[in-house]
């Protein structure tokens, strides 16, 4: 891969990783403000739990489709640890098509539920549902785009280096 898509992917990945931290500080400090309010001031707001909530499932997918790397995916440890080569590029391959194809044959019921969401706004914020709810579109197109990428890696050969389970879940 050329330098530059490598540096441009870095980037890019800098800034997921900033934004994610953002939506963390975000989160944080609205729970900390509905702690105070509640129980400090005994005056709750009903925002501050809102907005913990959407940031919650935003930092989750958003997470998932651009910060987490595929050595950090939850896998089935034993079967895949016990596997070399061929067949592990093998599980690699068939867990990917299963991926593509199901994300592919939600993908219109997922863009047809977010556009219908439109007409329903959050209770204190007034956000429209649909603006909320389209982070899953992007993350089932990023899960599309990234299974692709590792499928084709396994099916051209490309074996991922030797698995360690002592670094699987460690984000080494």
């Amino acid at each position: 891969m050329p330098t530059s898509l490598v540096r441009i992917g870095t980037w890019l990945h800098a800034r997921a990783e900033n934004l994610l931290a953002l939506m963390l500080g975000i989160m944080f400090t609205v729970f900390i403000l509905q702690i105070v309010f509640r129980y400090l001031l005994n005056f709750p707001i009903g925002w501050t739990h809102e907005v913990s909530v959407i940031m919650w499932i935003w930092m989750v997918l958003f997470g998932s489709a651009f910060v987490v790397r595929d050595s950090e995916e939850i896998r089935f440890d034993i079967l895949y640890g016990a596997a070399r080569g061929r067949l592990r590029r093998a599980m690699v391959a068939t867990t990917g098509l299963i991926f593509v194809a199901l994300f592919s044959i939600s993908l219109p019921a997922v863009v047809d539920y977010i556009t219908f969401m439109k007409v329903e706004k959050t209770a204190y914020l007034d956000i429209r549902f649909d603006y909320l709810y389209s982070i899953y579109g992007i993350f089932a197109l990023a899960m599309i785009v990234r299974q692709l990428w590792l499928t084709g890696r396994a099916v051209w050969g490309k074996d991922e280096e030797s698995f360690d389970p002592t670094r699987s879940g460690s984000g080494v």
